[in-house]
């Protein structure tokens, strides 16, 4: 009986060894994508009590060039919105599967509505995110911008 049993916990560890491998297989250490450089796209406020109601295009152009900083990346982001506009965020982010996570908050001002959450992902070729202050929610997608 002791063999038997010893047999059976020996195949048990052989198979959830097994599982694990596979289940890493493919994933190694990734490097993280090149988000440093020059980005374009739009973005627009909505409103979560209206979840249904399609996003209102507001200042729809964005640009912004990212720089990496030591551990943390620095946005300039740059549009007009009935007048032109020019923020400086910095942005935390750590590599999650392939792509950069990041987090922040910023206070753009009264003027421009105050203090600013957000949350954004990026790879080599798209950057998204989503923001929210106390009057405004809304998103931001942006691609590489063609040289």
């Amino acid at each position: 009986m002791p063999k038997r049993w010893v047999l059976k916990m020996s195949l048990v560890l052989v198979v959830v060894c097994a599982i694990a491998v596979e289940g890493q297989r493919g994933r190694g250490n990734q490097a993280p994508p090149e988000i440093d450089g020059d980005w374009t796209g739009t973005w627009s406020t909505w409103s979560p009590a209206q979840g249904a109601v399609p996003a209102k295009e507001i200042c729809k152009e964005l640009t912004a060039k990212v720089a990496r900083k030591d551990a943390i990346w620095e946005a300039i982001f740059e549009g007009d919105c009935g007048r032109p506009y020019k923020y400086t965020i910095k942005m935390e982010g750590r590599l999650v599967s392939g792509v950069v996570m990041f987090k922040g908050t910023v206070d753009l001002g009264p003027q421009d509505g105050g203090v600013f959450d957000w949350i954004g992902r990026a790879t080599n070729n798209e950057f998204v995110g989503f923001f929210t202050s106390g009057p405004y929610t809304g998103v931001f997608n942006l691609t590489r911008r063609k040289q």
